[in-house]
């Protein structure tokens, strides 16, 4: 199974402690598809959000396609998620009931379909990121003595 990374969201790891990840399609134009192979994606402040029982992706700005007939899409309108139904309703309860959070992590191409990855997030507060900042920073001094030890 190749998998072609498009775009990551390289910050949501940072602000918020992800307990699952979730695969989605996307519903797209095709001058978004174009658009997308091209890598002009920005999923800096993307999320996901259950409205009438559907999924729907949401703040992520997708460049309009240069070669598109018809001005081509929207850059930033919500997109629908393709999703099971059990799973769209578990996580609308989830959702619901524990104030976390749907973010989107990364976008992709699998088999030349459009996924997006999902993580259902808890939010961190500043110390707590400093303090994964500091624990990454120790484990990276460990592995350095470790490799010289080895020497």
């Amino acid at each position: 199974m190749s998998r072609r990374i498009v775009a990551t969201n390289r910050k949501a790891r940072h602000d918020f402690d992800i307990l699952e990840t979730y695969e989605a399609g996307l519903s797209l134009l095709g001058s978004e598809v174009k658009s997308m192979r091209a890598g002009n994606v920005d999923l800096k402040d993307a999320y996901a959000s259950i409205r009438d029982g559907e999924a729907w992706l949401e703040q992520v700005h997708i460049a309009p396609y240069p070669f598109a007939r018809d001005g081509g899409h929207e850059p930033g309108r919500p997109r629908k998620l393709l999703m099971h139904r059990r799973e769209i309703d578990r996580l609308a309860g989830t959702l619901a009931e524990k104030g976390l959070t749907l973010v989107a992590l990364s976008i992709y191409f699998t088999n030349g379909k459009a996924k997006v990855e999902l993580g259902l997030a808890r939010g961190r507060r500043t110390i707590d990121k400093r303090r994964a900042i500091r624990d990454r920073e120790e484990q990276r001094e460990m592995d350095r003595a470790a490799r010289r030890a080895r020497r």
